[in-house]
Order: structure tokens, then C-alpha cells, then sequence
């Protein structure tokens, strides 16, 4: 079925409610594991139901903001969905006290239990009001950014659509779109941090109300984190400090040379790969999906298959346009077995990054559609990024259909900006952990710990030049996964890293790699993230030697490249 023509209408409630507790009252009642099995299968059914319906409000809120309808459902979900969780913690306790247990972890595995005594973790209804008030402030973050309407040269552009502008080889034109950009943050800081500071108390407040010493811990179990925690988080910050900070910092030291300018860059120079511009796909963004068709028939069976749907079913919004919320998502629509990919296109290299990084998540989707339970679709989010992150070195040997006469330009900024990225992502994280360690900080002391770690980890940014908000420590601002998704962002990270492993394979045996790559990707959620990489005979991050090798190969790589007449 079409996206378009999925039916949605808002569920009743209370008949939700009943219906749980209805199935939570029959498990405790089976006698016997076939009629166990029975009740959890239709819970599987009611489940997915109840997440279509919940998807389809919020892919269309996020497609355009401004349609009253879906921001009126979106207010209806934002306050049924903590109400509801509730009775999904009574069918939780049903299912981890059942006398079938055994029978169930012998057909479906154990991690089902593990995720699920996590989950009971993050939730009492204690904390049901402050649930709903944390989706309000996340939905209002997320509508002040999609209603952005920044004044530039002759036209107003959203903040997806300055992305081009961004870029601009004219250093003068980028520098005032820079500008630009950053006072339409400025003019809006005062809400900005007052959402934040909002968010701030009240996810400090849950955490004390569920017994923990404030945010992290339950920011850790909300996250699902089953087999690593804070400590190794920590380990693997410092291993970046000490091996991928030195690389990237002499990534950026040659880009300052090249394009001739002084290091430290500012916010618009570190923009600016090359003198000649930044590579840009080649023709529309209808080319870059018949690229992108091309690279998944090509790819495999599998791959050809799967794009295929994705295009006739209308499961791609790609085109940035007024209204529409920022950034990108993929998501999946239950009821109908199929993913769904949210982007804003904006004619530079990441429509093609979209095309494979969302796509990549998506096939993940695909490949595991029809599990049981439905929550082994997915498996953590550090290990689904891997899923996305690699696949964009997969379509390598494809760039010179996205890219054209920037081919050669789009391999270095690809790789460098992977190996670039880490630090910054590190630096989220290391923020967030600062931040909800001392959730009484006031918004300057904020944007001043920012700045301060931005030293530690990005020493190549000038923190001192004369752009509004990007150059006072206050870009972190601009991250949504700050304010919706706290300790989300360094599953970036982990995963990059995870990839460069693959990059680095691919450099040697490709059949291999796409073989590891189907090994990683056909386990779905069905195990916890270290044990995916150990099945399919790949390092973990954690290990130091994992990143301190991927990033010796890459060092090799790039100073190796041949960048003869490219400006």
C-alpha cells in the first residue's frame, strides 16, 4: 500500500487500556505455554497496530509542521502515550513473572526478558505527568526549528535550505550565510534556552523520582543499554582524545592549507572542503534516487528488492519545503511491514548520504520485517547506526553516478568527514554528561562547558571570529538529539567506528565485507550490540584497538590519495 493511502484515525484510549489490561489478565490466567503464546502473539498485533497509527500522526506532523490535524494528533499522543505506558508495565511484570517463561526465551531468545527489565526501569506513574510535559517541550523545539524563515539575499530559506548557501565556494557569500543562520539563533536563544533548561529539571526530577541520583542512570536505561555502560563510554571518549582527535586535527590542518586560510577555521572555512567547492550531486533529486536505484539493484538481490518498494510505495519524503520539520529520520509503519525515510534535499553531498545512510537503516527494517517479537526488528540504536553508516561505504564503487566530476572530491570528504565526525559526536556526549551531572548549571554556564569541551575536541574551530552564535559557544543549540533524545548521539560515534572497520575491509575484499555486512544486518534486534559485531566477526569500539586501527588505515588513506588538480 502507498503511504498516501494509509488510513489513519485516532484509536480510543481507554479502549487501548482495556484491551492490554483484557490480554495482561489472560497471560496471568494461561494454563498452559500454547495459550501463552497465543495472548503474547495477539499483544503483537495490538502492539503494531498501535504503533502504526502513532507513526503515521507523527511522519506526517513532521512532513509539514504547520497541518492542524496531525499537530492535534500529535497533542493526543504526546499525552496517551506515557497514560499508556503504564499498562504496558503491568503486561511487562506478566510476561517476566510467567511460569512460561523458559518456554518463551527457548522459541524467541532471552534478550526479550533482559530489554524488558530495563525497560522497567524508566517508567512509574509517578512520573506520567512529567512524561507528557517532556514530549510538549520536545514537539515545541522541534516546530521553532521547522518554522524558521531566514532573510537571505533576496529570499527567506529554512534552515534545511540554507544548507547549499552554507557551502558556497564565494567566501564572502558563505560567511553572510553563516551569519545569517546564526542570528535567526540568536534572535530565538531565549526560547532555546529556556526549553532546554525545562528539559533539563524535569528529566533530572524523573530520575529522582525513580530512585536514581538524577538523569544518567535513567538516561541510560531509557536508551536500552544492555551490555555496556557509563565506564565504557568514558574509555572509549578518552581513546578518541588520544587516537582520532590527532588525525582529524591534521585532516583540517590540510584543509586550512588547501583552500587558503588560517588554522584554527572558522564556523564557515570548516565549512569549505575544497577551493573549487564542496562535490554536489550531479543533476535533480529524482537523479539521485534513479542513482540510488541503480546502487541497490546492482548491490544485490536483496537491496534491488527492497528500494524497489520503497519508491512505488511512496516510502521516501525527501524534498526540503516550507513547513517541514529539519533533519532526517527512518522510522517503520508496523500494520504494512515496511520502513519509511524522512530527509530534506537540499542539493549538497548529504541528499546522496541520505540516499544510503537513511536507506541503510531502512533495509536493516526490511531484512528483519516479519520477527517476533516486533521489538527484534530493530536492535539498540548504536547497532542500527552501524546498519546506516556502513552502507554509505557500500555505495562507493557507485559515486561517480551520484557525483559525477566530483567524485574524487566526495571519496576525501566522505572518509575525512567520518573520521572527523567522531570527536564531535564525543563532544555531545560528553556535554550531555556534563550537563544532567549538574542540571542546576544556568544557560550561560551551559554554552560556557560546551566551549570548553569544544577545545578538548574540536581544536580546529575558532571559537573567537565574529559569527553570531557559532562562535560563542552555543552550537550546540542546533542538535535536536540534545534536546529530544539525551545520550542518543554517541551511538554515532560507536558505529562510525564500527564502519571504518567495513570501510577498511572494503579496501581489500569486498565480497567479504558485503558478506559481514548481511551476517550483522540478518540478526536484527535478536542480540545485544557486542554480541551482532562478535557474530559477524567484527571488533568491538570498545576495544582500544579497534579505533586505533581503523584510524591508522585511514590516516594512510587519505594522506595517500591522490588530490592532483583538484583545487
Amino acid at each position: 500500500m502507498r503511504f498516501s493511502e494509509m488510513p489513519y484515525e485516532r484509536p480510543d484510549l481507554e479502549a487501548m487500556k482495556q484491551t492490554l489490561a483484557q490480554l495482561t489478565q489472560r497471560l496471568r490466567s494461561a494454563q498452559s505455554y500454547e495459550e501463552a503464546k497465543a495472548v503474547f502473539l495477539e499483544r503483537e498485533e495490538e502492539g503494531r497496530h498501535t504503533d502504526t497509527l502513532a507513526t503515521l500522526a507523527q511522519v506526517r506532523n513532521t512532513i509539514d509542521t504547520r497541518d492542524q490535524f496531525y499537530d492535534g494528533e500529535m497533542d493526543f499522543w504526546n499525552a496517551a502515550s506515557p497514560e499508556l505506558e503504564e499498562s504496558e508495565q503491568d503486561w511487562k511484570l506478566a510476561m517476566l513473572e510467567s511460569p512460561f517463561r523458559k518456554d518463551f526465551e527457548a522459541e524467541y531468545g532471552d534478550l526479550m526478558f533482559v530489554n524488558t527489565e530495563i525497560a522497567l526501569k524508566t517508567f512509574s506513574p509517578d512520573i506520567v505527568p512529567q512524561l507528557q510535559k517532556e514530549n510538549d517541550l520536545t514537539l515545541a523545539y522541534s516546530k521553532l526549528i521547522a518554522s524558521a524563515q531566514i532573510p537571505f539575499e533576496d529570499g527567506k530559506y529554512t534552515i534545511s535550505q540554507m544548507g547549499p548557501f552554507l557551502s558556497d565556494a564565494d567566501d564572502q557569500r558563505r560567511l553572510a550565510a553563516w551569519k545569517a543562520v546564526g542570528r535567526w539563533f540568536k534572535e530565538n536563544q531565549p526560547e532555546l534556552d529556556r526549553i532546554y533548561d525545562e528539559l533539563t529539571h524535569l528529566r533530572d526530577e524523573m530520575g529522582r523520582k525513580l530512585g536514581y541520583e538524577g538523569y544518567t542512570t535513567l538516561g541510560y536505561y531509557r536508551m536500552g543499554r544492555n551490555c555496556y555502560g557509563k565506564d565504557d563510554v568514558e574509555k572509549f571518549r578518552a581513546a578518541v582524545v588520544k587516537y582520532l582527535v590527532p588525525v582529524a586535527d591534521s585532516i583540517f590542518r590540510a584543509q586550512a592549507e588547501r583552500i587558503g586560510v588560517e588554522y584554527p577555521l572558522s564556523y564557515a572555512d570548516n565549512a569549505l572542503k575544497f577551493r573549487s567547492g564542496n562535490p554536489r550531486p550531479q543533476g535533480t533529486a529524482d537523479d539521485v534516487l534513479a542513482q540510488g536505484m541503480k546502487f541497490y539493484r546492482e548491490l544485490s538481490p536483496e537491496t534491488a528488492e527492497f528500494f524497489r518498494t520503497m519508491l512505488d510505495d511512496e516510502l521516501m519524503d525527501v524534498l526540503s519545503t516550507e513547513g517541514k520539520a529539519g533533519g532526517g529520520y527512518c522510522t517503520s509503519i508496523s500494520d504494512y511491514k515496511v520502513p519509511f525515510i524522512f530527509a530534506n534535499f537540499n542539493g549538497t553531498q548529504g541528499d546522496v548520504e541520505v540516499v544510503t545512510h537513511e536507506a541503510g537503516h531502512a533495509f536493516a527494517c526490511w531484512m528483519n520485517r516479519d520477527r517476533i517479537p516486533s521489538s527484534y526488528i530493530w536492535p539498540g540504536m548504536e547497532a542500527c547506526e552501524v546498519h546506516s553508516m556502513s552502507m554509505e561505504f557500500m555505495a562507493w564503487p557507485w559515486a561517480e553516478g551520484f557525483f559525477g566530476p566530483d567524485t574524487k572530491k566526495f571519496l576525501y570528504s566522505h572518509l575525512s568527514g567520518a573520521i572527523t565526525f567522531i570527536p564531535y559526536g564525543t563532544l555531545v556526549d560528553h556535554f550531555q554528561h556534563e550537563v544532567y551531572a549538574h542540571p542546576d548549571m544556568t544557560p550561560a554556564q551551559r554554552h560556557a562547558k560546551w566551549k570548553e569541551l569544544q577545545g578538548i575536541y574540536m581544536p580546529w574551530a575558532r571559537l573567537d571570529g565574529d559569527i553570531p552564535f557559532f562562535s560563542e559557544g552555543e552550537a550546540w543549540q542546533r542538535q535536536n538529539h540534545i534536546y529530544a533524545s539525551p545520550f542518543y548521539y554517541i551511538d554515532y560515534c560507536l558505529a562510525q567506528t564500527v564502519a571504518l572497520e567495513f570501510w577498511a575491509l572494503l579496501q581489500k575484499d569486498r565480497k567479504l565485507a558485503w558478506e559481514k555486512y548481511m551476517a550483522y544486518t540478518r540478526q536484527g534486534g535478536s542480540r545485544t550490540f557486542t554480541e551482532l559485531l562478535e557474530n559477524a566477526g567484527l571488533d568491538s569500539p570498545f576495544d582500544e584497538k579497534c579505533l586505533r586501527g581503523v584510524c591508522e588505515a585511514a590516516r594512510a588513506w587519505l594522506e595517500d590519495f591522490d588530490l592532483t588538480g583538484i583545487e
